[in-house]
């Protein structure tokens, strides 16, 4: 099969089971019973082991809050469809075929189909193999990783729940302003401290702003320990 031999070239692994990787490239539309779905669901799994392993490796003393932040960053659809796109998996993917073939193949599809051809990998050659075409192909997105930043949101919670075993109490203050341009104002507060409050144009936006607020006035000489 032409299409087969191509998108090998393109993943530069030659299968020894074809019919692994035509399943991996069928979508439910094409075939209900022989599809993508279950090494989708595999390929997700061989996916995020790959990269917790390699983030592990390249920032051995970062916090695991961080590591989290990084790790969500790189395995998640639209990174999945970045890979995908760029193999030009929408050029092989088996599609029921009428006029709406081409709207099937949509970026959803994309992402679910580059996670079931790592799981088609993964069970023709192996995890060896199948780690090093994870990491050719994330490559560039992993070096992106670097300036992942861990919020301000996040960094409190983590700061209060170390400090005091409690979450940071946020409490919605006002919401003002005409439904096109709403301004909110929220204040929060950790065990024994004052309200620091917050502003913005969404109540996550204002929590966001009254956190950066109280690290920067109450936690900011705790953190620095």
């Amino acid at each position: 099969m032409k299409k087969i031999d191509n998108i090998q070239k393109i993943l530069n692994v030659n299968f020894k089971n074809e019919s692994l990787l035509k399943r991996a490239i069928t979508h439910k539309s094409y075939n209900s019973k022989t599809n993508y779905e279950k090494l989708e669901f595999l390929g997700d799994r061989v996916l995020g082991l790959v990269i917790s392993k390699k983030l592990l490796e390249i920032y051995p003393d970062e916090k695991e809050g961080i590591l989290d932040k990084k790790f969500a960053s790189l395995v998640n659809r639209n990174k999945c469809y970045e890979v995908g796109k760029n193999l030009n998996l929408k050029n092989f993917i088996l599609v029921a075929n009428n006029k709406k073939s081409s709207d099937l193949i949509q970026k959803k599809i994309i992402s679910d189909c580059i996670e079931a051809i790592i799981g088609a990998i993964y069970l023709d050659q192996g995890l060896n193999v199948v780690e090093k075409f994870i990491l050719k192909e994330w490559d560039k997105l992993i070096l992106l990783s670097k300036n992942t930043e861990i919020d301000a949101k996040t960094k409190l919670q983590e700061f209060s729940l170390k400090k005091y075993k409690l979450l940071p109490d946020y409490k919605l203050i006002s919401n003002t302003g005409p439904r096109h341009s709403p301004s909110f104002t929220v204040a929060v507060k950790l065990k024994g401290s004052k309200f620091v409050h917050g502003e913005g144009s969404s109540k996550k936006n204002a929590e966001q702003n009254a956190a950066e607020k109280f690290l920067n006035s109450y936690a900011k000489n705790e953190l620095a320990r």
